[in-house]
């Protein structure tokens, strides 16, 4: 029966007519052989109960594992509905403050300082140089109060904005088998995903500052030191990318939820 309907249908528009509207009416429904845009519900869903959760567990869990934020997490990094290609997105330039610290057992006691955000609030800018507006800079900041921050700059690279210096990190990070620099992933799997395209952006520190209320202190790491330049380079894959949320994976392993702030 569909099969006539449809035969009936090609030939009157073969023949130069138009089928009435009620004649269309006696079709079957074949919408569903055209593709369909991907819909946004599911993930706004997921990135409500995401940020519901994080508000749930707690400020002074926002470094610890729970499996709720865990499986969310998961959800949004495999519900193929993040922007494309992230790393060089216009959606992830921008200020993004960190919500959720997880796996940071292998950061350094140094570093899971500065991703505590018990006590302090802590943004990561994905911004460009003041003085060359080809030059990706990633900048963590945390802020101690409205005028006084702790200021890191890191130089970033991605294949929008290559920079030639950032070769593939070698060591670990360990000294004398000690954490003290955090452990990264090195070698054969820190390999990018080729499924992935473009969800990588590399990073160096380059330097550092605190700001209390204009009076500068540099930060006392040498990050432009040789002795230190490979042990501060890292890396982060941006798993998951929406207007509001970002998720990302670490060089150390590391899980970071984020949240834009809006200009």
């Amino acid at each position: 029966m569909a099969r006539t309907h449809i035969l009936l249908a090609i030939t009157a528009i073969a023949a130069g007519g138009r089928p009435s509207l009620a004649f269309q009416n006696l079709l079957p429904n074949l919408s569903f052989l055209s593709p369909r845009p991907p819909t946004t519900s599911g993930a706004i869903d997921l990135e409500d109960r995401l940020l519901a959760a994080i508000e749930a567990n707690g400020l002074d869990k926002r470094l610890d594992n729970s499996d709720e934020i865990s499986s969310l997490v998961s959800q949004l990094e495999s519900s193929q509905l993040s922007i494309p290609r992230p790393a060089v997105s216009p959606k992830v330039y921008g200020r993004w403050r960190l919500l959720q610290t997880t796996n940071a057992d292998t950061a350094s006691p140094i570093q899971r300082k500065a991703v505590d955000t018990t006590k302090f609030d802590i943004f990561q800018d994905i911004v460009f140089a003041e003085d060359d507006p080809e030059k990706l800079m990633v900048r963590q900041i945390v802020k101690f109060s409205e005028k006084n921050e702790l200021c890191v700059d890191a130089l970033a690279s991605t294949s929008a904005y290559p920079l030639p210096e950032l070769t593939e990190r070698e060591g670990t990070g360990k000294i004398l088998g000690l954490n003290i620099l955090g452990v990264s992933i090195v070698g054969d799997e820190a390999v990018e995903d080729p499924d992935r395209p473009d969800i990588r952006i590399k990073f160096v520190f380059d330097e550092g500052r605190f700001d209390f209320g204009g009076f500068i202190i540099p930060y006392p790491v040498p990050f432009r030191s040789p002795l230190f330049r490979d042990a501060v380079k890292g890396w982060i894959d941006i798993t998951y990318l929406s207007d509001r949320i970002r998720i990302s994976q670490g060089n150390k392993g590391t899980t970071f939820i984020l949240q834009k702030v809006e200009d």
